[in-house]
C-alpha cells in the first residue's frame, strides 16, 4: 500500500521538524554588545553539562559531614560526570575552602567541556558577594594559565540549597572581578612578565527563573568595571632602575 504526500503537506512536516530541531539545538542565550578586553561575553540558558567550553567551572560550598545538597544543575552535573563531584567531597580530597580548586578532565562522552574545574565557597553560612569575587579573580588566573580560550561559568549555588545572594548580583560581582584579574594578566603579557594569551568568550549559565537577572547586573557590572579599568595606573610594573 503506497501512501501519497502533497508537497504541501511536505513542506509543512519539513517546517515543524526544523522548529523542532532548532527549540532542542538552541538554548536562550544574550551576547553583550560590548566585548570588553575583547572577550565575548553571554548569558545562557545551559548547565554545566551542557556548554562546550575549553574550561567549565563550577562552585560548591565546603563540604558537610551531615551531607551535601545537590539540586537541578548540581545533582545532573555529578550524574553526568559519574559521581565525581560527590565523591571527592564525601572522601574529604575535596574539601571546598573558599578558593581552594580541583581541576580535572571528564570522561570521554560525559560532557562537552574539555576540563572541568570546581572552585571552593567556604562555609556555607559564610557567603557573600566578596566570595564571588574570589572566584571570579581564580577563574581569570586559572584560565590563563591553563590556556582555555573558551570558558564557562555556573555558581550552582541556588542548586545547592543557597538562597542568600541575588543570583543577577552574585553574576556580576564574579564578572567585574574576573575582568579585573584578566586585566591584570593582559597588562603583564604587554610588559613581557607572562606569555601571549588571550580568552576568547565567557558564558555565564543562568536557569530560567534567574536569566533576565543575570543579564540585566552583568550589563551593569561590564559598563562598571569598564570605566573602573580605564582608571588604573599606566605605568610599568617593574622599574628599570639606574
Amino acid at each position: 500500500m503506497k501512501t501519497k504526500i502533497s508537497s504541501f503537506s511536505l513542506a509543512f512536516i519539513l517546517a515543524a521538524a526544523a522548529a523542532n530541531a532548532a527549540d532542542t539545538t538552541a538554548p536562550k542565550e544574550t551576547v553583550f554588545d560590548k566585548k570588553p578586553l575583547g572577550i565575548r561575553l553571554s548569558i545562557k540558558m545551559v548547565g554545566p553539562y551542557m556548554q562546550a567550553a575549553d574550561l567549565q567551572i563550577i562552585c560548591l560550598f565546603k563540604h558537610k559531614a551531615s551531607g551535601d545538597t545537590y539540586q537541578a544543575a548540581a545533582k545532573a552535573t555529578d550524574e553526568h560526570l559519574n559521581g565525581i563531584l560527590s565523591a571527592l567531597r564525601n572522601r574529604g580530597e575535596f574539601v571546598g575552602e573558599l578558593g581552594e580548586t580541583f581541576l580535572f578532565t571528564p570522561l570521554s562522552g560525559s560532557i562537552p567541556a574539555k576540563q572541568f574545574m570546581i572552585i571552593g565557597l567556604g562555609d556555607e553560612k559564610d557567603l557573600s558577594l566578596d566570595s564571588l569575587r574570589v572566584v571570579g579573580r581564580i577563574a581569570a588566573r586559572e584560565a590563563v594559565q591553563l590556556g582555555a580560550q573558551h570558558v564557562a561559568w555556573a555558581p550552582v549555588i541556588r542548586d545547592e540549597g543557597n538562597a542568600t545572594i541575588e543570583v543577577g548580583e552574585g553574576d556580576r560581582a564574579f564578572i567585574e572581578q574576573m575582568l579585573s584579574a584578566y586585566d591584570t594578566e593582559k597588562r603583564l603579557q604587554a610588559q613581557a612578565l607572562a606569555p601571549q594569551f588571550s580568552i576568547e568568550s565567557v558564558v555565564i549559565e543562568a536557569g530560567p527563573a534567574f536569566f533576565d537577572s543575570a543579564v540585566k547586573q552583568v550589563g551593569e557590572g561590564i559598563d562598571s568595571v569598564t570605566v573602573e579599568l580605564a582608571k588604573r595606573e599606566a605605568a610599568p610594573y617593574t622599574s628599570t632602575g639606574k
